[in-house]
Order: structure tokens, then C-alpha cells, then sequence
């Protein structure tokens, strides 16, 4: 009997296989998460161990969501004609073998490599996982309840990620908390051909490699030119590069409309309501996901925490996060997408202030609080966003849906790290002060980063010592209360936009007059939307 499902199977209603195929498709998405926060745990080793600089130590982490942004639209075009399984599962591999390659590296050349590495087969397994839910799951009610379930597994590997990775990194080298992937991806490989269906297209078209190129030489120009304009100010190169980014993605776009077989099917963003929900994804994820790397490097190196006593102060995070996953799908059947959603991201935004009152002496209360109160209102935005976007698109166009939802956060969270980031260590280098008589190297050190500092300090006499880290401490969290404020402002007006763009959506599952639905499909018009348009 064929195990693949097809593509007029909408309304159908899921049975054991598939509930038990979406417990396997949560596997990934949980490591994914968990690896996410083990590389934020042991970064400060990772900085001491093999020398990283600060410019370094931001390519360890975001290397990953900018190889994984750059191919997600190449990979779900692939699995639309392979099969989406089938990339699933050679994803599932070579993230194993990647994160093996990760675990051992020697120097931060050969971390970036195997990160990047790690990013590429990502980018096969997302929109893989999320396309195939689309595909198991015809019944938009059951469709809702998956992607819940599937938004509580990312929570779930938050749990488990700071708390076995702070406590591996407690026992053992920085390098065996990248392992923990390697067993869960094995399961995927060896009982996903007995739970998951196949899809794949049956007559796809021809693969575009100049859609491929032009979608890379867009992203990669665009993100090097932000990072160095944070770092060295205005320049003729970043600023070129930047340029040379944003003609080649209106390039890609332009090719894409006149494509017969496009590498992205444009006309997934006729939807406005697909729009907004991603925009709200993408500046969302941007503006609230890059604070967990600056939250765990003000807990390690500014507390003074270990790895495992970090993971523990961000669980009430977690529980927050969880809280509103749980809660808003049932909010979102009385109340409109746009003010759960806009609603969510002020709460955020209050969180974001709260950081701002964050002292180097105040111990790390507030910015546990202040950060549970970050995710708590994060919880409309993913289950709504996604429910959103996935809903927006026939089954046929999931694999794009899924990639360009995926594009958004991971870009997003890139583009976060680098100029969040980038802004952080501006501030810190334009703030940070060292006390007369400490040795060249150590003022070298200082103006690097803060992890630099610390290790600096270590060969100057106590008191000296003392008095260099308090300061590169200070310089550091004047840092994180700039990109708070700076994050909060534009929160809130990414708010008020979302909500005006997203007005019209009813409930979940309700049209204008009360009556259930279907989400409409990429270019169908809502009554709101025909209303507003008359």
C-alpha cells in the first residue's frame, strides 16, 4: 500500500499513524530548539577555550540561522520534487554528522564550519517538518491543534536545554552538549519511513540554480554589510554591500513572477493576511529573539552563574513561553488574531523595559522576570503567526509556505544577532573605561568584549582585577539596556501595525457572521477584505 497521501485529501481526518507521525516530527523541532540554547550556555567557554573574538563568537551563533535563512526556499523547492520525506530524513543525517564535526572542533575556524554545516541541513529538516503537518493534517481544527503541539515541542527543548546543557557543561567539555542531537536525529531516521507520508509533486518542474544564486547572493551581501556598518561605522564597502544585497533579492523576485516553475511562488504573498503574519514573524523573532543571547552572557559573565545555575534562572522564561502557547490558541477562538497578537508583543515590549532596570550588583531576579515576561507575550505570535501562514496556503504550495514561514524566524533571529549584537558591543567599546597601570594586553582585552576582559583580568594583581571587570561589567549591561530600549520601541510599533493589517481576521475558525471555516487560500480575499476594498 503506498504511503503517500494525496493531494485531494483536504478535510480528511487524521488517524494514529499521523499523530504518531507528528510525535516523530516534534523530534527535530525540539533539538533545534535545545541546540539553541546549549551554543547560547556555552558560548563563554567556547570564547575562553578556543580564543573566539567578540566578531567571532557572533558568527558562532548566527552562522546557523544565516545559512538556514539563505537555503530554506532552496530546500523546500527540493523537497517538493524528491519528496518531502525524503529531504527530511537526509537532513536528519547530516545534522548528526555535522554536529559530531561541532562537538570536536579545535579551533573557531572549523566551530563556524561545522556550524554553518549544521545550518545547511536545518534548512532541510524545517520546512520539511512544518509542510508535512500541513500535509497529515487536512482538518483545520486538527491542522491547529498539530501546530501547537508542535510550537510546545520548541518550549519542551527549552526545558531540557538549559538544564542538561548547563549541567553536561558542569561535568564535562563544552563540546558534548552538540551530542545530544546526534541519538534524537538517528530516531527520525530509522522510524520515520514507517510513520511519515511521502508528497512530492508529481510534475514539479525543472529546479532554477539562478533562482538558488540569486537567493543567496541577496541574504549573504545584506547581513555582512549590517554587521560591519555596526562594528566600524559608516563605510563604502558595508554600505556596497548592503546595495548589492537588496538589487540581487529584487532580482529574485522579479525572475520568480516571470518563472512558469518559480523557486518561490509569489503568489502566496497576494494573502495580506499571510503578509502581516509573516512581517509580524520576521520583526518579532528579530527583536525579541536575539535577547536570549545577551540574557545568557549578563547571567554567566555579568551574575557570575554557572552553566547549569543560568539554565535554572531561565525557566521561568520557559514556563511563560509554555503558558502562552497553551493559552492563546483558546483566546484566538473569541478574540481576533490582530489584538491577541499585537496585544502579545506589548507585553513583550514591557519585558523588555524591565531589562532596562537590570544592575551589575541587583543579582539576577529582575532579569529572569523581565525575560519570562518576553516569551509570555510571545506565546500569540507564534501559535496565531503560524497557524496564519500554514492555513493561507494549499497543501500543494506547503513546502513554500513552511520555507518562507521558517525564512522569516531564522532570518529574523539572524538578522537580530547581527545587529542587536553588533549594537551591543558598539555601545560596550564606546563605554567601557580601564583603570591606570594595567598592562597593553589587557586593555586589549577589555575593548574586545567582555568574555575578553575577564580572561584579561586573570593576569593583573586582585585589586586591579577587580576594578577592570567591574567596569567592562557596566559596559556590558549599558549594551543590553540600549538594545532593550531600542528592541521595545520598535516592538510596540510592529504592534500597532500587525493589529491595523490584521483587523479584518475573525476567531479562529469563525467567519464575519459566525459561522466555521477554513483559512482561505494564498489570494483569496476574506469578506473583510472585500468590505475594505469596496
Amino acid at each position: 500500500m503506498s504511503d503517500e497521501i494525496p493531494a485531494d485529501g483536504v478535510g480528511m481526518k487524521a488517524g494514529r499513524r499521523e499523530w504518531l507521525g507528528l510525535a516523530l516530527l516534534a523530534l527535530p523541532t525540539l533539538l533545534i530548539s535545545i541546540d539553541l540554547y546549549v551554543m547560547l550556555l556555552a558560548l563563554p567557554h567556547i570564547a575562553n577555550d578556543l580564543g573566539a573574538s567578540s566578531t567571532q563568537q557572533l558568527w558562532v551563533v548566527d552562522i546557523y540561522g544565516f545559512l538556514l535563512a539563505g537555503f530554506l526556499v532552496t530546500m523546500g523547492s527540493i523537497g517538493d520534487r524528491i519528496g518531502r520525506r525524503k529531504l527530511l530524513l537526509i537532513g536528519a543525517v547530516g545534522f548528526a554528522a555535522a554536529s559530531v564535526i561541532t562537538a570536536y572542533s579545535d579551533s573557531t575556524a572549523l566551530l563556524i564550519a561545522a556550524r554553518a554545516l549544521c545550518g545547511l541541513a536545518g534548512a532541510a529538516i524545517a520546512p520539511s517538518t512544518m509542510s508535512l503537518i500541513r500535509t497529515m493534517f487536512r482538518d483545520p481544527k486538527e491542522m491547529g491543534v498539530a501546530i501547537g503541539i508542535w510550537a510546545m515541542a520548541f518550549t519542551g527543548g527549552a526545558i531540557i536545554g538549559p538544564l542538561v546543557g548547563g549541567l553536561m557543561l558542569g561535568t564535562f567539555w563544552w563540546g558534548s552538549v552538540f551530542l545530544l542531537g546526534v541519538p534524537v536525529m538517528l530516531a527520525l531516521v530509522i522510524l520515520g519511513p514507517k510513520l511519515l507520508p511521502e508528497y512530492r509533486h508529481e510534475n514539479p518542474g525543472k529546479l532554477d540554480l539562478l533562482s538558488v544564486g540569486l537567493s543567496m547572493a541577496g541574504i549573504l551581501p545584506v547581513i555582512y554589510g549590517l554587521k560591519e556598518l555596526a562594528k566600524h561605522g559608516w563605510a563604502v564597502g558595508p554600505v556596497l554591500a548592503v546595495v548589492i544585497g537588496v538589487t540581487f533579492t529584487v532580482t529574485f523576485v522579479v525572475r520568480q513572477r516571470r518563472l512558469t516553475n518559480p523557486l518561490l511562488d509569489m503568489t502566496l504573498f497576494a494573502n495580506k493576511h499571510f503578509s502581516a503574519a509573516l512581517g509580524s514573524m520576521l520583526f518579532g523573532t528579530m527583536l525579541m529573539g536575539a535577547i536570549m543571547l545577551f540574557v545568557t552572557q549578563q547571567f554567566q559573565l555579568v551574575n557570575g552563574l554557572s552553566s547549569l545555575k543560568a539554565g535554572l534562572w531561565m525557566m521561568p522564561a520557559v514556563a511563560a513561553n509554555m503558558i502562552g502557547f497553551a493559552v492563546s490558541p483558546i483566546l484566538g477562538r473569541t478574540i481576533r488574531p490582530a489584538y491577541l497578537i499585537g496585544a502579545g508583543m506589548c507585553v513583550s515590549a514591557i519585558g523588555l523595559l524591565m531589562i532596562t532596570q537590570v544592575s551589575t550588583t541587583g543579582g539576577p531576579l529582575l532579569l529572569s522576570l523581565g525575560f519570562a515576561v518576553i516569551f509570555l507575550g510571545a506565546g500569540p505570535l507564534v501559535t496565531l503567526g503560524v497557524g496564519l501562514i500554514m492555513g493561507s496556503a494549499p497543501v500543494e504550495k506547503a513546502g513554500n509556505a513552511a520555507a518562507v514561514n521558517e525564512t522569516s524566524g531564522q532570518l529574523g533571529f539572524a538578522l537580530g544577532i547581527a545587529t542587536l549584537g553588533s549594537l551591543v558591543t558598539l555601545v560596550y567599546r564606546n563605554t567601557v573605561t580601564t583603570p591606570a597601570g594595567v598592562s597593553g594586553s589587557t586593555v586589549a582585552g577589555v575593548n574586545e568584549s567582555l568574555a575578553g576582559a575577564v580572561q584579561a583580568a586573570a593576569n593583573e594583581p586582585a585589586a586591579l582585577a577587580q576594578q577592570v571587570v567591574a567596569q567592562a561589567k557596566d559596559a556590558f549591561t549599558n549594551g543590553l539596556h540600549v538594545v532593550a530600549v531600542v528592541s521595545a520601541a520598535l516592538l510596540v510599533t510592529v504592534a500597532v501595525i500587525t493589529a491595523r493589517l490584521l483587523r479584518t481576521v475573525p476567531p479562529t475558525g469563525q467567519t464575519e457572521a459566525g459561522a466555521t471555516e477554513a483559512a482561505p487560500a494564498a489570494g483569496e480575499e476574506t469578506p473583510g477584505d472585500a468590505a475594505e476594498a469596496a
